[in-house]
């Protein structure tokens, strides 16, 4: 019944921003309350006042777009896991970039037992969906602490900015690997593989090579594909995840802990 409603507003959003006339309505347009504005931010606070542990363990997800009864579905069995600190969306929150999209994906999300943070994909740029999702979650390119690791989140949708070559910003990206004096676990989270058609084949090696020289980093998260996919694409140590879509349901639970870390793969 929700899909069907959700399907019913966009036909009527697209009814009526194609109409001159006594409705001015814009799909496009950025209205949030309060409450559902920056949100990584206030979830990573709640991260970081958990009690300290020796294991952290998280899950990884995304690529939720359309599919939101699966979405809703992945929240109930995430729900059911054990000593689970916080969720990653690994990116493409919306299909459109439409502001109504994200609400609606942070709707099903927050009826998770703990914290989620994201990370912007590829679908989330269409449109004006880069301001949405800087009035809702934050910066595109972020980290924090927690546990004995160090979380990077970078926007790597190279397409979206036709390969300029400012995207993923490897300045910014070099100077958060270097910034880790403790030598906690650095995890890169973005959207798209380096090994992806929209990543910037110019800055794939440089990419690779910044995660592949730091001995902090072991293993790097994504999605984009719409499949479970695991190797050291690189013969350097690092191994990539993929976590596959909402739609083929499924995700990863990741467990770190001081040099080293366990990857399940969950479907439901």
């Amino acid at each position: 019944m929700k899909s069907i409603q959700r399907w019913t507003f966009f036909g009527l959003a697209l009814a009526l921003s194609s109409c001159e006339g006594l409705f001015q309505f814009n799909p496009n347009q950025v209205i949030f309350k309060d409450s559902d504005k920056n949100l990584n931010a206030r979830n990573i606070e709640k991260i970081q006042a958990l009690p300290p542990a020796d294991t952290v363990k998280f899950i990884v997800m995304g690529d939720s777009q359309r599919w939101y009864d699966e979405s809703s579905d992945f929240v109930e069995s995430a729900n059911q896991q054990k000593d689970i600190s916080f969720v990653v969306h690994a990116g493409d929150i919306s299909d459109f970039g439409l502001s109504q999209e994200y609400k609606w994906v942070h709707e099903i999300m927050s009826t998770l037992k703990c914290p989620y943070v994201t990370v912007i994909g590829n679908h989330d740029l269409i449109a004006n969906g880069a301001a949405s999702y800087r009035k809702m979650y934050g910066a595109l390119n972020y980290s924090f602490e927690a546990g004995n690791n160090k979380f990077i989140f970078i926007d790597n949708s190279s397409r979206e900015y036709a390969f300029d070559g400012s995207v993923p910003d490897i300045g910014w990206l070099r100077s958060q690997l270097k910034d880790n004096p403790g030598n906690k676990n650095a995890i890169v989270v973005a959207h798209v593989p380096p090994f992806d058609g929209d990543f910037d084949k110019n800055l794939e090696k440089p990419y690779a090579d910044l995660l592949g020289n730091d001995p902090n980093v072991r293993l790097s998260l994504y999605g984009h594909q719409h499949r479970f996919l695991d190797g050291e694409f690189y013969n350097d140590g690092v191994h990539y995840y993929l976590t596959t879509s909402m739609g083929a349901r499924g995700y990863l639970v990741v467990s770190t802990w001081k040099d080293g870390y366990k990857v399940d793969k969950v479907e439901f």
